[in-house]
């Protein structure tokens, strides 16, 4: 649906986001009404057995074991109401926050969309693959979202700052996911929760590790300490993407990936550490960093930062009471500060400004806009009777239990963590209290008051409805908090009790006269009292020096990475394709004999070194080729060189019962070698311009090295197999299921067929890069200059600066002579220059071209019963090009292909694809072989494979690529040479006309 999302808001407009939200609105009722069912599989489990809630699996990779599961537990169910929820909200709100003519905003609305959808898709994920799918998704999407505002510089910024630290965190989780999963034997969540006693006793070490990069993961999505500094600049997004992403979804994911791991793995030896320790720092400087700020959104963004650390410390506590509190704070956040951020979307949106110090009156001139902001606000605070104290009075309620028992076993963590907890959450109030006074107050300056913020205009009732809804709830929850404690439970119960025997929280917004609640209002007073002295708190804030910027680290970091990039580059990078040869193969030599050398391996006892003496003969061919190629002065002598190791090695593929591949290798190397000739015409003839000697021993050396590491990691590969090679059914399946002898050539077309299909395509983008190096016009252009080209059009020519008079008469010329009845074709003598004709060509061409077209089709249709195939034929009718382009020119290349190069390889790229596609029609599988037994009147019973019009576009594919590099390094650069050459005559001529001149000159003087 998000696809369709753009389209849908050219027509409809800001109309579209009342659709997103009456789907999200559906969605909300359709978890809603699944509720029953989760609270009725809990009832139903047996005691301390985890519940059997609602799934739906679907296969997708089962070679992997990866499938689409999907299940809604208490938990998922919990996430997936506010994630709705608030997402239906949101798009209701944005409805009024973007402008009527903004086109960019339908894109945004798909992203956000499809945000929602991958969040819940996050919540619902039973496979640990498909919940890191959805969660780099969601990073991808945030990324976008972040960036709207891609004009400007630190929206840009912030986006990639995002993406970085989240994708870092990420692909540290990707390893601890996997390894859990390793360890368990499996990849569903359920299973590998219910199997972690199990995993803690047999593999307790790497379940710590595990775990610790799980963590790493969730600790940089929900931006704890230290990776808190991409929220506050994600705050260059939109408001409704901070009033959703960054307060109600995506920073919510790594706490719901605390909560969704705790029950099995709260015990391991990093995790309580890592949650109490990070997250209670986390609160505290954020808390602290939120009343510096004199931007009512990062007042905000700060404090939920704080709130986030809080949340992950409830969140992984481990105990009964800790679930129940975990998720109930996780809600009230979500409300309230979903909230408020809208709150600070309309008052920027409606006065232009966030600034605390120039906001004055808003609490006189919008009075619900101030209602609003004040529930949500006192809810932050912790103040009754609001869902927020509800929600913090069971946080306090476990923190102080888990002091109660930390103290009692003689350790004084959990009191030092519940300090640290209430000195945060009196810093929340001050920034709760510091942020409804600058946002709504009445400032003074100088003793004089500040004029009255005006707005643009009156605030709608739609763009109000969204957070008054959310504020309503946050009353409406509070007083009746029963329902959403019901669908905790089931979660809740999966915990053990703090301490064994008590009776476990409840959800209320009155437990009497305890100690948590007096530890409230000791909360209350403190923050009241620094909102009170907020200048000077403010003023020792300044005093104080920041020892540690997490942000100023990650810029270091990223400029220390760009640092080294560079470094490196240059001294790879040289522009030197020998240089680079050398550190491939270089890499390739020493790595595989690292591995030898330093493993386990021994080399094959019966080491066969030839079978016949013409191995050896060949071999030493070969190894001629090879050094000739070191020490050849010229370049094409080196080319020569190694085209004659190729044709060695084709030898003996014919020799070892391989003609298939003897057969091609010979017809690859020929054309290898016509191409590298061709495009040695323009390179200087000598290869080295520094000290040789130096030069050809390393390069020996090297080659050397690496041919015999391959070798002896092959007789190693080989001595190694334990298992049945998979060609050992090749030759039933060639016979009975491809329809065909010729197992090389079946296993092409039909076995391996997709493979196939890969590597042309790779080939037609190979001749595209070449085409597209040479030519600076369009591939085609040179042929149509070449066959467009009436009689008696040179004037037309001229004007339309496609070629030059000459060209035009040259063609007219070369069209002329084809058509006289003699000489039908291979004009060579009319088109080419005397010193560039060759007769033993002409003659040759003239007595084989057919020949070996007809061959070339031979072995195209043979080739499935007996050495041939598509590729050989294209090979061989390249060829036969080649041959005709060698003996007449360009001119004659043309006349030889009437079809541009790219359309022969297009057309051959469509039949294979046509091959693949048909089957589907008859109901089988894509490129399935079909037999067609024919009985002709001639010819005889003859049996037709569908595998037979694949190679046809394999055939197709491969002419298409050496016609378009005989017009690359052939045709276009005769044409570059013809032009240089008549730009040196012209150049020679006006030359030889001034001195000429000069000297009819001089004599007149005289």
């Amino acid at each position: 649906m998000s696809i369709m999302i753009p389209f849908i808001y050219n027509r409809l407009g800001r109309k579209t986001f009342f659709i997103l939200a009456a789907v999200l609105g559906v969605s909300f009722l359709w978890v809603l009404s699944l509720v029953p069912t989760v609270l009725e599989a809990a009832q139903s489990a047996a005691p301390g057995q985890p519940n059997a809630p609602p799934e739906e699996t679907l296969p997708w990779i089962p070679q992997l074991g990866v499938e689409l599961a999907f299940r809604m537990d208490a938990l998922a169910a919990a996430l997936s109401l506010l994630i709705t929820g608030v997402g239906a909200l949101v798009m209701l709100y944005c409805a009024r926050y973007f402008g009527r003519r903004d086109r960019s905003v339908g894109p945004f609305a798909a992203e956000l969309f499809a945000f929602a959808a991958a969040m819940l898709g996050l919540v619902l994920s039973d496979d640990l693959v498909m919940l890191f799918i959805f969660w780099e998704l969601t990073t991808i999407l945030s990324f976008l979202l972040i960036g709207y505002s891609a004009h400007r510089i630190f929206a840009r910024r912030s986006a990639i700052q995002a993406l970085i630290v989240t994708t870092f965190g990420g692909l540290a989780m990707l390893v601890g996911l996997l390894w859990m999963g390793e360890l368990a034997g499996s990849y569903r969540l359920s299973e590998i929760l219910a199997a972690a006693p199990e995993l803690m006793s047999s593999h307790a070490s790497s379940v710590d590790i595990a775990v610790l990069l799980i963590l790493v993961g969730a600790l940089s999505k929900s931006a704890l300490v230290p990776f808190h500094f991409w929220l506050p600049a994600a705050m260059a997004a939109p408001t409704p993407v901070s009033a959703y992403l960054h307060a109600a979804a995506m920073v919510k994911a790594g706490v719901y990936l605390v909560a969704r791991f705790a029950p099995g793995y709260w015990e391991t030896t990093f995790w309580l550490p890592i949650v109490l320790g990070f997250g209670l720092l986390t609160m505290l400087v954020g808390a602290y960093r939120a009343l510096r700020q004199t931007d009512i959104k990062l007042v905000l963004a700060y404090g939920t930062v704080s709130q986030l650390g809080f949340l992950v410390m409830i969140n992984g506590l481990g105990t009964e009471d800790a679930a129940l509190a975990g998720i109930a704070m996780l809600m009230a956040h979500g409300l309230f500060k979903a909230a408020l951020f809208m709150v600070v979307g309309i008052i920027d949106h409606e006065s232009g400004t966030r600034d605390l110090r120039i906001l004055s009156g808003l609490v006189r001139t919008q009075r619900p806009l101030f209602w609003v902001a004040l529930i949500s606000t006192a809810s932050m605070a912790g103040l009754p009777p609001l869902f927020g104290f509800v929600a913090k009075e069971v946080v306090l309620e476990s923190f102080y239990a888990y002091a109660e028992v930390s103290g009692a076993e003689g350790s004084m963590l959990g009191w030092a963590v519940l300090a640290g907890v209430v000195l945060a959450s009196a810093l929340t109030v001050a920034y709760s209290a510091r942020f409804i006074w600058g946002a709504f107050a009445t400032k003074t300056y100088e003793g004089q008051r500040l004029a009255d913020t005006t707005f643009h205009g009156r605030v709608s009732v739609t763009f109000l409805a969204a957070p008054a809804v959310l504020a309503l709830l946050t009353v409406v929850l509070a007083l009746y908090p029963a329902g959403l404690q019901a669908l905790i439970e089931p979660f809740a119960g999966r915990f053990e009790p703090a301490e064994p025997g008590t009776d476990s929280t409840y959800l209320a917004l009155w437990h009497g006269l305890t100690p948590v609640l007096g530890l409230s209002v000791l909360t209350w007073l403190l923050g009241l009292g620094l909102f009170l002295l907020r200048v000077r708190v403010s003023a020792v804030q300044a005093r104080v020096p920041a020892l540690v910027d997490s942000e100023r680290g990650y810029r270091n970091a990223v400029r220390a990475v760009d640092g080294v990039a560079v470094w490196l580059t240059a001294r790879t990078q040289r522009g030197s394709l020998g240089y680079y040869l050398f550190i491939i193969l270089a890499v390739a030599t020493v790595v595989p004999l690292s591995v030898v050398l330093f493993t386990e391996h021994t080399v094959p006892e019966s080491v066969i070194a030839y079978e016949q003496p013409l191995q050896v003969l060949l071999a030493a061919v070969v190894i001629a080729g090879g050094l000739g190629a070191v020490w050849a002065p010229k370049r094409f002598m080196a080319v020569l060189m190694v085209s004659l190791c190729g044709w060695g090695i084709a030898g003996l593929f014919a020799l070892q019962g391989a003609p298939d591949l003897a057969l091609t290798l010979l017809l690859v190397e020929s054309i290898i070698l016509v191409v590298f000739v061709l495009a040695l015409r323009t390179l200087p003839a000598g290869i080295w311009t520094q000290n040789p000697a130096k030069f050809k021993l390393g390069r020996a050396l090297l080659g050397v090295a690496f041919g015999a590491v391959v070798m002896v990691a092959v007789a190693i590969s080989m001595d190694s197999r334990t298992a049945d090679p998979v060609s050992i059914e090749y030759p039933w399946m060639s016979y009975e299921v491809g329809h065909g002898a010729n197992i090389v050539n079946v296993t092409l077309v039909d076995i391996r067929v997709w493979d196939t299909f890969g590597e042309i395509t790779v080939l037609a983008a190979a001749a595209t890069g070449v085409a597209s190096l040479i030519f600076v016009k369009r591939r085609d252009v040179q042929r149509r200059e070449l066959h467009e080209v009436p009689t008696g059009s040179v004037g037309r020519i001229m004007t339309d600066g496609a070629l030059t008079p000459r060209q035009a008469r040259e063609v007219q010329v070369a069209r002329s002579f084809a058509t006289v009845a003699r000489e039908a074709w291979l004009v060579a003598g009319r088109t080419l220059a005397p010193e560039h004709r060759s007769i033993i060509f002409e003659v040759v061409t003239r007595l084989m071209f057919h020949a070996i077209i007809m061959l070339s089709v031979y072995l195209l249709l043979a080739g499935h019963n007996s050495p041939g195939g598509g590729f050989a034929g294209g090979l061989l009718a390249g060829l036969a090009l080649v041959l005709r382009y060698l003996a007449g020119g360009r001119y004659e290349l043309e006349a030889a292909v009437r079809f541009s190069a790219g359309a022969l390889m297009g057309w051959g790229l469509a039949v294979a694809c046509f091959t693949g596609v048909l089957p589907l029609f008859a109901g089988g599988q894509a490129f399935q072989s079909f037999i067609i037994d024919l009985d002709l009147p001639v010819l005889g019973e003859h049996h037709f494979v569908s595998s037979v019009l694949f190679d046809v576009g394999v055939y197709l594919v491969v002419i298409g690529l050496i016609l378009d590099i005989l017009r690359s390094l052939g045709s276009e650069i005769d044409v570059r040479s013809e032009e240089e050459n008549r730009r040196r005559s012209i150049s020679v001529s006006r030359t030889q006309g001034h001195d000429v001149h000069s000297q009819t000159t001089l004599g007149v003087a005289r």
